[in-house]
């Protein structure tokens, strides 16, 4: 598993990103704000890049508590997901 805090999961594969990419692995002090809370990078234990948008590890663990409670009932295969996860955590 990656030790990087920033992992980013939007972008297309292509020359000029990949060129980007390595880039970017040089300038590990780059600042990152969640678009949810706007706590930036080194304050979270994770963040998560998409298109336009960033997701830190609690807020995206608040979304899921939040969709999981709202619905009661996960469906089996979300199920299966949150106790692989959860038995991992362990």
């Amino acid at each position: 598993m990656s030790e990087d805090k920033v992992i980013n999961l939007g972008a297309k594969r292509d020359k000029k990103t990949e060129k980007s990419e390595r880039e970017h692995e040089h300038n590990h002090d780059e600042l990152v704000y969640c678009s949810f809370c706007h706590r930036p990078n080194t304050q979270v234990l994770k963040m998560v890049q998409g298109p336009g948008v960033n997701i830190c590890s609690e807020c995206a663990m608040i979304a899921v508590q939040y969709l999981i409670l709202n619905d009661r009932m996960p469906s089996a295969e979300a199920q299966q997901i949150l106790d692989a996860f959860w038995g991992q955590a362990r």
